[in-house]
């Protein structure tokens, strides 16, 4: 075997093992799609256009619980001027992949909280003002509609990484979102950081948790053991 081919198996291995392993249609991946292609194909619509946006879109303008009433579906709403094909395609490989591997509660937990974190950015960032340097934004963009699984890919990416130690492809990810915010410093992009600085921080708190536990169950280990030598 090559060094590519050795590279790849020691970077996708384990993930690829936990796709054949757990093998199964992803059903909500499939309903993401389809709901996706229907409300594509209804706010293109004359009468369709405002019933999405009054279900689905989302702006920093918009009172907070409006905003989030409708951030669950806002994710399944294809951005009007990007082709649909992109929103698709994300959906069905990266939502496929976690629904499978993570099980579809624990993926929809981390893509809501991915384009929950992008939601509340918006309106932070449009609080702080363009004054305040890499975190502000302008005040007009509060009146961009804020929709698609964008977010929720990139967060669900950075996930995948790190449960199955994809941590070049994690990095790599990473570190595109960092140059898009460099090279055009739009609310997407810094969106994107936001699901990733989300993302990161409920990887930070399952290590945490996850070291404690180890400690303790080693800690009842050696405790059960003293005491039955002590017997």
């Amino acid at each position: 075997m090559n060094v590519l081919g050795r590279w790849a198996r020691t970077e996708w291995g384990p993930l690829w093992l936990a796709v054949r392993r757990r093998w199964a249609v992803p059903v909500m991946t499939v309903a993401a799609v389809c709901t996706t292609s229907v409300l594509q194909a209804v706010q293109n619509l004359d009468w369709g256009y405002q019933v999405v946006q009054d279900l689905g879109a989302v702006r920093a303008q918009d009172p907070l619980f409006l905003a989030l009433l409708r951030t669950p579906l806002s994710l399944f709403v294809p951005a009007l001027d990007l082709p649909v094909w992109g929103a698709l395609a994300q959906i069905l490989l990266v939502f496929g992949l976690a629904e499978i591997c993570l099980g579809w509660g624990r993926t929809l937990a981390v893509a809501y909280t991915a384009t929950l974190a992008g939601t509340l950015y918006a309106r932070a960032g449009v609080a702080l003002g363009p004054d305040v340097p890499v975190l502000g934004l302008p005040a007009s963009a509060a009146k961009i509609v804020d929709t698609g699984p964008s977010a929720a890919v990139v967060g669900l990416a950075v996930y995948l990484a790190w449960r199955y130690r994809a941590y070049v492809t994690g990095g790599v990810v990473v570190l595109a979102m960092v140059v898009e915010v460099a090279v055009k410093a739009n609310l997407a992009g810094k969106e994107h950081v936001a699901a990733i600085v989300a993302v990161g921080v409920l990887v930070g708190v399952r290590e945490w948790w996850g070291r404690r536990v180890g400690e303790r169950e080693l800690a009842g280990g050696v405790a059960g053991e003293a005491e039955r030598v002590g017997r």
